[in-house]
């Protein structure tokens, strides 16, 4: 079922509105409502009292206008009676400081306080709706992610590097700790890699951020065990944050969830009238596709300007219906806008919905409304169609996290050098799977690696099949340089994968800010555009591969930039570098030819085509992302869904226009 609706705060407003707020909904065609998130100390006024009255009122109201339910557990932001009993609940902050009341998501996820007052309201909630006939789905907490660096979280630390080393002796080894004469001859003796420590031990600050990612996998199995004890087959979610955000591994949260849902602000939080970069929200859309290689939701669909303190962008005229049928268009099958009124009040008074503080439709309300009404059409259509690709990109946690601690220069970003490779994919109109290290990648043609900088035995040998087996790897600079105990390897870089690769890093040079490397093609790259190496510049040494690409000048002039391996019956290609974007497009579209991938449809700069598709039938979605109108060569005859009316030749779309077609 495709679903449309808005995030909906009923304890914000007087009772008498809520009818016209149920009506202006179903008007705009909206079939789902998230509530209750933040309503905590509404729902349980004091320690035990339950008050879910104004709550079921608000569930009926909404289901007489057409409307089912996703119910948030309250538990990112707590009441005040709980943490002035309980000051120990507050999380530390990583310069030591304990957080006070005032903000969202202050807890520490290991408060054994907290959590039983979180067993108690998610359980509570969960018999009195969990068979709630319009309850469809609970959404866990909101948006998980802050560490907590106190002393009890130290101690699970302790346990949590018990269970994965086993003795002392073995940390110590693993860490290294024999540099600047930190051996631990006690587990107590061990710290949290806060700010005054300085400098952290790279082996303890990655196992830190693993062992809280692992935190709030368990406190999240805690609110799933007590929804299911009750619920009768309502789905569970949480929502993530796209792949922007880089403080929780998202492949170990979303693995016991029904679904993965996120929130999506393209035009940011606190940004200027900058342009929207197309390929930023859908890389996250991927991202969170290949979490479960499953459709996903939208529980936070960006519809007016964002902010706390300051205020970003409005929206422009389209942008609202366009990023909601970018979203379907990657795989959604749900869009819920953020929110529906603006709030007068608290920390989001600047955070606007569809509706402004007076609750009065204009210009925002009619796009969603205009939208709502086609989906009701488009619905059919996009029944049981999903995403399909023939290109993966890798996202690895651990080599993320280890960039964190030592990004090795400055102007290095992990998951922008993954979006600078995934928008040349997006500029061909490119489907691509987000996809751990250790998944399967046998269905694909072509495995994108960025930074593959920690590599696990199995990781190589994962990769090493995978080529062996006929496909086509890209791998770039930084990668294979740890193990996973964020060592670095004592063999020729990039270790572990230096026999796929067929060649050895010779020599490395980090660049200066703002400094570039021309590089030349060479080979089967020979003719096509060159580009500028930048951030990194690794010069290799071939063992059986060939050179693809050379430094054209300074002091590594004329030394290869780039290798390609033939390995078993596919190939490994290297790219000593992170790249600009020509390089990268003339790299990427290079490996796109080699391993046979066609785009979805060859269409002009600004215009975005997709694919869904179900058995035989194919939905063909274009998105114009540019302020002026574009004009698109179809391949063949189509029939328009949105506007009904057949389409062939040339389809014009007008600025953030968008078609959806099915071949005729």
């Amino acid at each position: 079922m495709l679903y449309y609706g808005a995030d909906y705060y009923p304890e914000h407003w007087p009772e008498a509105r809520w009818p016209t707020d149920a009506r202006l909904m179903q008007e705009a065609g909206f079939n789902l409502v998230r509530l209750g998130e933040f309503a905590w100390s509404r729902l349980e006024p004091a320690p035990g009292r339950y008050d879910f009255d104004w709550l079921d009122r608000a569930i009926d109201l909404l289901a007489a206008h057409g409307m089912r339910v996703v119910l948030g557990t309250p538990t990112a932001s707590p009441p005040p009676w709980l943490m002035a009993q309980h000051p120990e609940a507050f999380l530390v902050r990583e310069d030591g400081l304990r957080a006070t009341y005032g903000h969202r998501r202050c807890y520490c996820p290991s408060s054994p306080d907290y959590r039983e007052h979180t067993a108690a309201i998610v359980g509570a909630l969960a018999r009195h709706y969990g068979a709630h006939p319009h309850v469809v789905a609970w959404q866990i907490d909101n948006e998980f992610g802050s560490r907590c660096y106190c002393e009890r979280c130290r101690r699970r630390f302790h346990e949590w590097l018990r269970a994965r080393y086993g003795t002392l002796d073995a940390l110590n080894e693993a860490w290294g700790t024999v540099f600047w004469s930190q051996v631990y001859t006690d587990w107590d003796e061990i710290p949290v890699p806060v700010a005054t420590g300085g400098v952290a031990n790279p082996g303890l600050a990655l196992d830190y951020r693993r062992f809280m990612s692992d935190l709030y996998v368990e406190y999240q199995a805690l609110q799933i065990q007590e929804l299911r004890r009750h619920s009768q087959g309502q789905l569970i979610t949480h929502n993530l944050m796209g792949f922007g955000y880089e403080g929780l591994n998202y492949y170990d949260l979303a693995r016991p969830l029904d679904l993965v849902s996120w929130d999506n602000y393209p035009r940011g939080f606190w940004a200027t009238a900058q342009q929207v970069d197309p390929a930023a929200p859908a890389l996250s859309h991927d991202a969170m596709r290949g979490l479960k290689s499953a459709s996903f939701w939208v529980m936070e669909e960006q519809s007016g300007p964002s902010g706390w303190e300051t205020m970003g962008a409005t929206p422009r005229p389209g942008e609202v219906r366009l990023w909601a049928y970018q979203a379907l268009a990657h795989g959604a099958d749900a869009i819920v806008y953020f929110r529906w009124r603006t709030c007068r009040f608290g920390a989001e008074q600047l955070w606007h919905g569809i509706l402004d503080h007076d609750g009065r439709p204009r210009r925002r309300y009619k796009e969603v409304k205009q939208m709502g009404q086609e989906l009701a059409r488009l619905a059919p259509a996009l029944a049981g169609t999903s995403v399909r690709a023939e290109v993966a990109l890798i996202h690895c946690y651990d080599s993320r996290f280890a960039f964190q601690v030592q990004p090795g220069n400055p102007a290095f970003s992990y998951a922008g050098h993954a979006l600078d490779l995934y928008r040349a994919l997006h500029r061909r109109n490119v489907a691509a799977d987000v996809m751990a290290p250790t998944a399967d990648l046998s269905r694909y043609r072509l495995v994108l690696a960025p930074a593959l900088h920690v590599v696990a035995p199995e990781v190589a040998e994962n990769l090493e099949r995978y080529v062996h087996q006929g496909g086509t790897l890209l791998l770039t600079a930084r990668s294979g340089v740890k193990t996973v105990t964020n060592t670095v390897v004592d063999l020729p870089l990039p270790g572990l994968l230096a026999p796929l690769v067929g060649a050895e890093v010779e020599e490395y040079d980090s660049l200066p800010a703002g400094a570039t490397q021309p590089v030349a093609l060479a080979g089967p790259l020979a003719g096509r555009p060159a580009g500028q190496a930048t951030v990194w510049c690794e010069a290799l040494e071939p063992r059986g591969a060939e050179v693809v690409a050379t430094f054209a000048s300074g002091w590594l002039a004329g030394r290869p930039a780039a290798t390609r391996h033939r390995y078993g019956a596919g190939q490994a290609v290297y790219l000593g570098t992170c790249g600009d974007a020509p390089l990268l497009q003339a790299l990427v579209g290079w490996l796109l030819d080699e391993a046979a991938v066609r785009p979805a449809l060859a269409a002009p700069e600004g215009v975005e085509a997709t694919l869904r598709q179900a058995g035989g039938r194919q939905l063909l979605f274009l998105l114009n992302h540019a302020e002026e109108p574009r004009e698109v060569a179809l391949d063949g005859a189509y029939h328009e869904l949105i506007r009904d009316r057949p389409a062939r030749g040339t389809l014009r779309l007008e600025a953030r226009g968008v078609a959806i077609l099915q071949k005729a």
